[in-house]
């Protein structure tokens, strides 16, 4: 089963998303070793319930390695950064992707140095070009 972005974000719960986020950054991961990289210290019994019920729905997968389940996403990680970033935009910029790149590029917010800056001018400037074609 493949899922889109929008089915990626449906019904996640806050430990539900702090599992996908350690499997992105891991690529791949046993039980415990999840358990190891979330906050507040949950129960294994509670961290394997929940990777059944992601698996369950789509969101990842296993390998069997010997007697161990090895956890993958179910997704690429360009869909779930998409979503992502889709989540963001609409929770605190009213679904406005302007008012997103304004905040991330207020100098009282972030600190982009002069290559930054440039880059993210090459970016637009592509950007239009694409956009025109």
């Amino acid at each position: 089963m493949v899922l889109n972005s929008a089915q990626l974000d449906a019904g996640l719960s806050r430990r539900e998303r702090q599992i996908m986020d350690v499997l992105f950054t891991l690529g791949r991961a046993t039980g415990q070793e999840i358990q190891e990289r979330l906050p507040g210290e949950p129960s294994y019994s509670a961290v394997r319930t929940i990777l059944r019920v992601l698996e369950r729905k789509g969101h990842i997968r296993h390998v069997e390695e010997g007697l161990k389940y090895v956890y993958l996403p179910a997704v690429e990680r360009e869909t779930a950064k998409q979503s992502a970033i889709q989540r963001l935009i609409s929770t605190f910029f009213d679904g406005s992707a302007k008012a997103a790149a304004a905040a991330f590029i207020d100098p009282a917010a972030s600190q982009l140095s002069e290559e930054d800056l440039k880059d993210l001018e090459g970016m637009i400037r592509k950007a239009r070009k694409e956009k025109k074609s």
